[in-house]
């Protein structure tokens, strides 16, 4: 009997003969998410100058302020999903819902800690 050998199978043993370790993970939404928490905190720098003439490198390390990072994270990451995988995926949702959990919380959040700080 001959074999019939698909271009799936010989792209998977290409890839399992070929393959090194990656540096960088390959895990795009991923890397989106980390990329836009890290930028969302490294402007915060920027915005505290800009509101107090000021430099507080701390800024990058703390929580709240603007811009959101939490908000910026789950905003890549259901963005990465739905251009990778398609707004139909279940995992498109999964990350649609997580980001507007965390959007309304962080608001949420923000308004009651400024009607506190008054």
């Amino acid at each position: 009997m001959d074999e019939v050998m698909t271009a799936a199978d010989a792209s998977s043993r290409y890839r399992s003969a070929t393959s090194q370790p990656a540096i960088l993970p390959s895990n795009i939404p991923l890397l989106s998410a980390f990329l836009a928490f890290s930028l969302a905190q490294f402007l915060k720098l920027f915005t505290t100058w800009y509101k107090e003439k000021r430099w507080d490198a701390r800024r990058m390390l703390g929580s709240g302020g603007m811009p959101s990072s939490h908000s910026a994270t789950v905003t890549a990451l259901a963005t990465a999903i739905g251009l990778q995988e398609g707004t139909g995926a279940s995992t498109f949702a999964v990350a649609l819902v997580l980001a507007c959990v965390v959007m309304y919380d962080a608001t949420g959040v923000r308004l009651h800690a400024g009607r506190q700080a008054e």
